[in-house]
């Protein structure tokens, strides 16, 4: 693909050509989509493969003044909580900075599991096939900290799979996670959003309503 096309027309256009990409996968598989942007884009992963739908909060903690920026991410698998440091991006910030913003992004975490879960018990990956989705890998912090965090819960494999991603995020997700999937990998990464063309934010009820309609379509849903 040329490195100015944007392929995908949306995030569930990306997950269609991503499903297809991943082909099939045995044993049993969970697919979690990394909140919010990935869930969308997990759905018809996990249509085609027939498999459990679930979604992954995942936290990045922005540098002040450049959120986009990630000093590290946190992710949280039941109520444990995994962080991982972007150490060269975090030494720029004083200890009491990095714990004022990593306590900020806990908080929004634990709104986010209440507001998705609600009374559904936590997330069991323990012997699945993990399929880890977001709608792109840019620094690949918040993928680092979910692969870690479902490693520590003793999966059978760790797949991570997205529709687009830098070389060297994909690259470096290679040496935590089994596979990793990247569908389309541009000759001049900028920003995940180079790839779509509607990259609008996703909303709470979406990714509830996503969810939903994953469990009404599964036996005994």
């Amino acid at each position: 693909m040329g490195a100015m096309r944007r392929p995908y027309p949306d995030r569930a256009a990306a997950g269609r050509v991503l499903a297809d990409e991943l082909g099939s996968v045995g044993g049993s598989v969970l697919v979690l989509g990394l909140a919010r942007g990935g869930v969308p884009v997990a759905a018809p992963v996990a249509d085609l493969l027939d498999a459990e739908l679930d979604v992954l909060i995942v936290r990045k903690l922005g540098l002040p003044g450049q959120p986009e920026l990630a000093m590290g991410a946190i992710a949280g698998v039941g109520d444990e909580l995994h962080v991982v440091r972007n150490e060269s991006i975090a030494a720029e910030v004083d200890a009491e900075t990095l714990e004022a913003v990593r306590r900020q992004e806990v908080r929004e975490l634990r709104r986010r599991e209440q507001a998705y879960r609600g009374d559904r018990p936590p997330i069991d990956v323990r012997d699945r096939v993990v399929i880890l989705i977001d709608d792109g890998l840019a620094t690949g912090a918040t993928m680092r900290a979910a692969v870690e965090a479902v490693r520590r819960h003793r999966p059978a494999r760790v797949i991570v799979a997205v529709p687009v991603g830098g070389i060297e995020s994909c690259r470096r997700l290679s040496r935590v996670a089994d596979q990793v999937v990247c569908a389309w990998i541009p000759q001049y990464f900028t920003a995940v959003g180079q790839a779509y063309r509607d990259f609008s934010s996703v909303s709470d009820d979406e990714v509830r309503q996503v969810l939903a309609d994953n469990t009404a379509r599964r036996p005994g849903g």
